[in-house]
């Protein structure tokens, strides 16, 4: 893999992350549901992942990167607070004007009639895992495997309880567990657009590259504190998905120093 160019490994490391979404739901085709607490918990250990991905694999290499770049000490955090900022502008703004559902708040979004019920299901998750790919492709733009390998490995961890409540969810309002399975599947193919738009992005333009780090790390941050923490608190199963995200924070912070 180190013969490869930054874009390439930005499309494989989210390809393969992506496709753990698919990974995650198969116990769906097994017949199994695990209980509302476990995927509560495997929720919070996913929140856990892209909060401490956000911090260790973006946000402080971004400052790094703009540290090299400017000797004032005013100029890099202003560059990241500008870019976070941005990122979790950006997601917000999607969030407001396509019109998507989630599977336990209902509807957001403008109105609109002529999209099914699906294609709202299908508009939300692409919402949510598109930062994740862009995030694994700005780490592999910016520096190699040594940058993208912890960030995809985390983001792949984090995929597969996501795309077991996504199947679940699909089940549950009445489609075939196959089909459950495959949409599913189908939502982590999304990462690898984000992949190659992030790698593509930084190996372009080099000045970008505190830029893109802080941006797409306010992406996810915009999405485990507007949806995937929220979602783990509507149940009552507030200490296992605060559990869980401790697991996920730490052990995202063990592979981010040890692989990195």
């Amino acid at each position: 893999m180190e013969s490869l160019s930054p874009i390439a490994l930005g499309f494989v490391g989210s390809l393969l992350a992506g496709l753990m979404t698919a990974v995650g739901a198969i116990p769906v085709l097994l017949g199994k549901t695990p209980s509302q607490g476990f995927r509560d918990l495997t929720l919070g250990f996913a929140a856990g992942v892209m909060l401490a991905a956000s911090f260790f694999s973006l946000i402080i290499p971004a400052l790094d990167a703009a540290g090299i770049r400017y000797e004032s000490d005013l100029i890099p955090p202003t560059i990241v607070v500008i870019s976070i900022l941005l990122g979790m502008g950006a997601i917000a703004f999607l969030n407001m004007t396509l019109p998507h559902e989630h599977f336990v708040s209902g509807h957001e979004g403008p109105h609109s009639d002529s999209l099914r019920r699906i294609w709202l299901f299908i508009i939300a998750i692409t919402i949510h895992n598109f930062p994740e790919g862009l995030a694994v492709g700005v780490g592999f733009g910016a520096g190699g495997i040594e940058g993208g390998l912890p960030l995809a490995i985390g983001i792949g961890l984090q995929n597969a309880p996501e795309g077991l409540a996504v199947a679940i969810a699909l089940v549950g309002v009445g489609y075939s567990k196959w089909r459950a399975w495959g949409i599913a599947a189908l939502t982590g193919l999304v990462e690898p657009i984000g992949g190659v738009i992030g790698a593509s992005v930084i190996s372009i333009a080099q000045p970008l590259l505190p830029w893109g780090l802080a941006f797409a790390a306010g992406a996810m941050l915009y999405v485990i504190f507007h949806e995937i923490i929220p979602e783990t608190h509507r149940n009552g199963h507030q200490n296992k998905a605060t559990t869980g995200l401790a697991i996920g924070l730490v052990i995202m912070l063990f592979l981010d120093v040890y692989l990195g």
